[in-house]
């Protein structure tokens, strides 16, 4: 929660932030410093102070980090109804949470990349931005995730933003250019809400994902958007 939180004095957006394969729903804040990031932000007047969710995105009995991450490709898919379904519920029952989805976002890093990649592009009548930080993949304009892309005034309209970040050394050389590719395409095909940033000389770290994080959030609820 934000510097100054108390629940029912105020309503404030909330940031799901999902998790890597080879973490959980603590690494966000031991390895990620998002609760450091977010209060300078915050601090500095640079970010609207929000709620961040940092998840479990295992959705299976055995929800440790590491193993094989594919063996686990059905969980996502309850992992995805279980954030709506229940996630989301809890938190605006328990907490001073916004329930205008204009003040709803969803990111992740790697395997959490691609799932708020999947979770939020399908549901924008839940989520008004997206980001994913090294875990986009190449995608067709027309036809990836149930072809939300295909009518590009409409999806401006309900996406304020779609936020790509990458690396590019190491595994993120593999993933920087299908995020660019992403990011270009749909710019070309009429898009104007996405964005595709990186980060030179780092890969799949979490130097990388702080970076994004740190370059995310402040773009997140504005006035402007």
């Amino acid at each position: 929660t934000p510097p100054g939180y108390e629940k029912g004095t105020q309503k404030y957006p909330v940031l799901y932030l999902l998790h890597g394969s080879g973490d959980n729903d603590s690494h966000w804040t031991l390895l990620g410093r998002a609760n450091v990031i977010a209060d300078n932000l915050i601090a500095d007047g640079k970010a609207v102070p929000m709620i961040i969710v940092m998840p479990n995105g295992r959705a299976q009995k055995d929800d440790r980090a590491g193993g094989n991450v594919f063996a686990s490709a059905p969980a996502f898919a309850t992992f995805e109804r279980d954030l709506l379904d229940d996630v989301i519920p809890a938190i605006q029952a328990r907490y001073g949470a916004s329930t205008n989805r204009e003040q709803r976002a969803v990111a992740g890093l790697s395997m959490g990349g691609g799932q708020a990649l999947q979770i939020g592009l399908t549901h924008l009548d839940v989520f008004s931005a997206v980001a994913s930080f090294s875990g986009a993949r190449d995608a067709d304009p027309k036809t990836s995730f149930n072809g939300v892309f295909a009518d590009p005034a409409a999806f401006d309209q309900k996406c304020k933003l779609l936020y790509l970040h990458s690396g590019d050394v190491g595994l993120d050389a593999r993933i920087h250019p299908a995020a660019r590719k992403l990011c270009e395409s749909l710019q070309e095909a009429g898009i104007k809400n996405v964005v595709f940033e990186e980060a030179p000389g780092l890969g799949h770290e979490w130097q990388t994902w702080r970076l994004a994080l740190h370059d995310f959030a402040p773009r997140l609820f504005q006035k402007s958007n």
